[in-house]
């Protein structure tokens, strides 16, 4: 698995120029193919891509060629329910458990 952190980049590193936007890339906004300030992501093993969608209060799932996602937690407005985020910031996937470990930021909780 691929864990995403905050690293440092030279500043005359040099990027390929045949990337690939593997999730997103359709604008800002809150259909199922459009992110709003992801944040923290996962990739699994199968290269299923996870993010933490902040300001959409969700987590989005990309599997490996997709087109579209899924929405696998939250989507149900900002809040704090079981069944909502409050602007998310990070998302892990314990695959022994199948289980999300969501860094849930303004509900103060994991």
């Amino acid at each position: 698995s691929l864990r995403a952190s905050l690293i440092d980049i030279h500043p005359n590193a040099r990027w390929q120029q045949d990337g690939v936007t593997v999730a997103g890339g359709n604008g800002l906004g809150n259909g199922i193919n459009q992110l709003s300030n992801p944040w923290g992501l996962y990739v699994d093993d199968e290269q299923t891509v996870y993010v933490a969608d902040q300001s959409n209060h969700r987590i989005m799932e990309w599997k490996s060629g997709a087109r579209t996602s899924q929405v696998v937690a939250g989507g149900n407005g900002k809040g704090s329910g079981a069944h909502q985020l409050f602007y998310p910031q990070d998302v892990i996937v314990d695959e022994a458990t199948d289980s999300l470990i969501i860094c849930d930021s303004l509900n103060h909780r994991v």
